[in-house]
């Protein structure tokens, strides 16, 4: 159970599931399906994009899409519901930004992919990875940002944990695994 210590001295009960499944190693199996999968999903979008000349070279798909979502209709409501964010994406319209905007964004994902898979540096990725799906609900695009958004926040605060099994691991004990090594190879020279 944690407990917490509000200022006037009062002592409350937090959550233990919750802090057990941000901060004991044990929940690095509850975390790995879902980096994984993110990660596939990441990946795959990425590479589709990768692939294709209209966002590696031109930038022509980053601005159909943001040109859609910066349309007025007539009637009904915008896909981008936040003004100050429709105008953030006209300026960048207007300043052609989609031409090099559009391969860090098919990189940035293939990039997340990766990482997420290999459970590197799971914190800085999960944010980022929220950060391109927060980005792609604002701009009006729903489909699967909402779960994939959800995912990556709770990477975010389960990095400690959801990176156990993968390059996280070797990356925060590296002193503890150079340690091990050395130990096994003075055992066997001793040995041997």
């Amino acid at each position: 159970m944690t407990t917490i210590t509000a200022p006037r001295r009062e002592v409350i009960q937090g959550p233990s599931f919750l802090s057990r499944l941000f901060t004991s190693a044990r929940a690095a199996w509850l975390w790995l399906p879902l980096r994984l999968w993110l990660g596939y999903q990441w990946l795959d979008a990425g590479s589709h994009k990768v692939g294709n000349p209209a966002w590696t070279e031109t930038g022509v798909a980053l601005k159909g899409f943001w040109t859609n979502a910066v349309s007025m209709p007539e009637g009904g409501r915008p896909p981008i519901a936040f003004d100050w964010y429709r105008s953030f994406i006209q300026t960048l319209l207007d300043a052609e930004a989609y031409t090099w905007f559009a391969k860090l964004i098919a990189y940035g994902e293939l990039l997340i992919g990766i990482a997420l898979i290999a459970g590197a540096l799971i914190g800085v990725t999960a944010f980022f990875a929220a950060f391109m799906n927060w980005n792609f609900m604002m701009a009006g695009s729903a489909s699967t940002n909402p779960l994939l958004f959800v995912i990556a926040i709770g990477l975010l605060l389960a990095w400690r944990v959801a990176g156990r099994i993968g390059v996280d691991y070797a990356i925060f004990n590296h002193k503890r695994i150079l340690n091990w090594v050395n130990t096994r190879r003075d055992e066997n020279a001793v040995t041997g």
